[in-house]
């Protein structure tokens, strides 16, 4: 194992660029003869469009149009695609109204694009986009979930009756009923998961332009992939070839899953380029990405376990309502369904599970995938089932747990919805997560909390995720003549650290020096083909074809080793970077080789110069990491302030590639998970007005929020990919939620309280501690 290989800590070499503040951002990319874009957006949450005058707009200084929908169709721009083609109960497919990149005849939500201004400078395209004058007529408005289904609701789309897109279900339901019709106890929960805003400190941009002489579109965008936007687009708003379309992504300051997506404003910016024949740029305000960007969660569910008189778990079955917001987002259907659902019976050996989720549309922003994409959702509804049911046994949770735990042995196990878990230890890791977060002296510890005014809990939450499978990755390992390497590889770093994992897997297998190693990204021109990033695949899909490419390289050098060495391939090992002839000092470095292979005379006959690979890597399985989290907390009873005061976990993430790298995803998972608990919350009036639309309303978890999180892992490496890794990106937003939600249960017990929505605000925690003391 070298310096920098497989399972070393190395310091994010992307890093360096940052700190010295030359890092590119979409801000830092200023094209020539660049013009500026500004929106008009709807005020309303739901009204009909009578007219838009634009023609002081269009006389103001400095503007170059104004547009609204009737322009882009008449240019032939459609519709942005929806990409699931989800099935309903009844056979029937989801309703897919369309998406156009600007409001046509109705505005659906307070944000919503109705008209653009380009202009030579960003104040004058906002200053006129001030002086076009739209005439509204308000109509009725679909704002909460949990009603948008009612009798007499405002109609969001005509094309969808009672505001229903999709009626849809999973799992064996008459195994189900079964089940509960033998159980000897039922536990009933209701819960909200809190609707949140992804917020990445970069906002997303985009720059439109025409290339004229290629006649192609070119997009400067901030996104998870560049690949998979190139081809939305040119499935939907420019309808094509995906030749047609060159998608180029700068460094990218965080993602969580909202940078997926094409925008109605990167559609707008390419059309408008294409229109003045010169770039186009957008950046969004944060006020406007509140407003416009897509959110996350918000679901309302009603969950029931079945126990036996053993305590052992029977059946689960699950019914929620998903908001979908105005439009559905390119992989909305999908969250809400799939992407979670499966993850419903957690750790636990279940014998059945049925869900059904009813997607509705509101007048509210689109709904799509943030950080988790509805394992986060999933995981919350069971492990708040679990807890409430160890709460009416009068029992310890842990014990209720291990009582009901998959057990080593029984790996693999297909669960009650059908998804293969590999591995797992489960009880193991939360013994080790119990017992590092002194579990036996927290008595003595809530004692001393309740003299000094404080309510001190303790909670505990299992998660397990289904991540890294899907389809295939594509990279590319290049050595050069002097023995640089370039490597490529369809995957989008958005601040995890891409560029070092990939170069330790590099350094690893051909031992090259890691300083010779650059990893390319994020250029449709330069990278081939790529699925992006997403579902925490990095590693456990593009890592494993690094890994294949590089198995490739070492091949061909081989067989040039063995050709300057004149021996047999057979007799050649290679082991740090060198080919050796066994039983001999005669050797050939990889560097070596790669001078040689440049000299098409000095290469066994009929090979083609140059150490030049590429691989596909299809992974045969998902990963499903896994943990326990440990959290334990303090509520002032005077003013219902809570504060973590311990957090512990402990993870199995397979084999690591970069220990730290690992620590910091958990760390960043856990702050997005603790802030849905306490903190975040995107809140609409039933007016479809964004209460939280700034950072003054809407709360974002901050250092002080946080103790040390205390962090280990108890890996069993994965078996579905070579690599043996799973994925780890999400993992902390998963499992925090629960935790932090127990803890306050457990600290709130004494007032009888029994359930708490999040986000659990100091205001709600003292309206719960005072009303129970008011009864008393």
């Amino acid at each position: 194992m070298g310096q920098f290989g497989i399972g070393q800590s190395v310091r994010r070499t992307e890093d360096a660029r940052f700190l010295r503040g030359r890092g590119q951002y979409m801000d830092d990319i200023n094209r020539p003869r660049q013009a500026h874009a500004a929106f008009v957006r709807s005020p309303h949450a739901h009204a009909r469009i009578v007219a838009i005058d634009t023609a002081e707009a269009k006389a103001a200084p400095g503007v170059l149009a104004v547009a609204t929908c009737e322009e882009l169709a008449a240019d032939g721009v459609g519709p942005i695609p929806c990409l699931i083609p989800l099935v309903g109960k009844d056979g029937a497919p989801l309703k897919t109204p369309p998406r156009p990149a600007l409001a046509r005849g109705r505005a659906r939500h307070v944000g919503d694009a109705v008209a653009v201004v380009i202009a030579e400078t960003l104040d004058q395209a906002r200053d006129a986009a001030e002086l076009v004058a739209v005439d509204y007529d308000e109509l009725d408005v679909a704002a909460a979930t949990a009603t948008a289904l009612d009798d007499g609701a405002a109609q969001v789309w005509d094309e969808a009756p009672g505001n229903l897109c999709f009626d849809w279900e999973r799992g064996d339901k008459a195994a189900t009923g079964a089940a509960f019709a033998k159980a000897a106890r039922v536990v009933c929960v209701d819960l909200v998961n809190n609707r949140l805003s992804p917020n990445p400190m970069e906002p997303r941009a985009a720059i439109g332009e025409w290339d004229d002489i290629a006649s192609r579109y070119v997009l400067y965008a901030s996104t998870q992939g560049g690949h998979g936007m190139r081809r939305t687009l040119t499935s939907g708003p420019f309808p094509g070839h995906e030749t047609d379309m060159r998608v180029v992504t700068p460094d990218v300051g965080g993602g969580f899953g909202m940078k997926i997506f094409v925008f109605p404003e990167q559609v707008v910016a390419l059309w408008a380029a294409r229109k003045l024949g010169r770039p186009v740029k957008w950046t969004s305000e944060r006020a406007e990405g509140l407003l416009s960007d897509t959110h996350g969660r918000d679901h309302v569910t009603h969950a029931e376990l079945a126990l036996d008189a053993g305590n052992r778990f029977l059946a689960v079955k699950v019914s929620t309502i998903a908001n979908l917001g105005a439009y559905l987002s390119n992989f909305a259907p999908f969250v809400a369904t799939d992407a979670g659902v499966g993850m419903l019976p957690g750790v636990y050996a279940i014998p059945a599970a049925y869900s059904e989720v009813k997607g509705v549309f509101t007048n509210t922003a689109p709904i799509d995938a943030y950080r988790g994409a509805g394992r986060p959702e999933a995981i919350y509804v069971i492990e708040r089932l679990v807890d409430a049911a160890a709460r009416e046994l009068a029992m310890d949770p842990a014990e209720l747990r291990r009582l009901n735990y998959i057990r080593p042995e029984a790996m693999p196990y297909t669960t009650a919805m059908g998804l293969p878990y590999d591995s797992g230890d489960f009880a193991g890791a939360m013994d080790a997560a119990l017992e590092r977060a002194d579990r036996a002296g927290f008595a003595a510890r809530r004692d001393a909390a309740r003299e000094a005014g404080k309510l001190r809990g303790f909670g505990i939450a299992y998660y397990i995720e289904v991540c890294g499978g899907g389809a295939e990755e594509r990279a590319s390992v290049r050595l050069e003549p002097k023995g640089g390497v370039t490597v490529t590889v369809g995957s989008q770093n958005n601040g995890q650290g891409h560029e070092t994992a990939y170069a330790q897997l590099v350094e690893e297998r051909l031992g090259v020096p890691f300083e010779n190693i650059r990893v390319f990204q994020g250029d449709t021109d330069i990278v081939g083909f790529g699925r992006g990033t997403g579902g925490s695949r990095a590693l456990a899909v593009g890592g494993n074809a690094v890994i294949a490419a590089s198995q490739k390289v070492i091949e061909k050098a081989k067989r040039i080793a063995a050709h300057k060495l004149e021996a047999a391939e057979a007799d050649l090992e290679f082991a740090d970077g060198v080919f050796t002839i066994a039983g001999t000092d005669r050797r050939m470095t990889m560097l070596e080789v790669a001078a040689e292979a440049f000299m098409m005379a000095n290469l066994p006959e009929g090979m083609e110069p140059g150490l030049d690979e590429m691989a596909y890597y299809m992974p045969k399985g998902a990963t499903f990491p896994n943990g326990c989290h440990v959290c334990e907390i303090e509520v002032d009873i005077e003013t219902g302030l809570p504060r973590i005061v311990d957090y512990v976990v402990v993870d199995d993430f397979g084999n690591l590639i970069n220990p730290m790298l690992v620590e910091g995803q958990v760390h960043g998972g856990i702050a997005q998970g603790v802030g849905q608990a306490l903190l975040e919350h995107a809140v609409y009036d039933a007016a479809g007005q964004l209460v939280t639309g700034s950072f003054m309303d809407y709360a974002m978890p901050r250092a002080g929020d946080f103790p040390e999180i205390r962090f280990e892992t108890r890996n069993i490496p994965c078996a579905t990919n070579p690599l043996g890794v799973k994925g780890a990106g999400e993992a902390g937003a998963i499992g925090a939620p629960p935790a932090v939600i127990h803890a306050l249960l457990d600290a709130l017990a004494e007032y009888g309280v029994t359930g708490i929505d999040m986000p659990a605000t100091p205001e709600t925690l003292w309206r719960l501690i005072h009303r129970a003391g008011a009864g008393a």
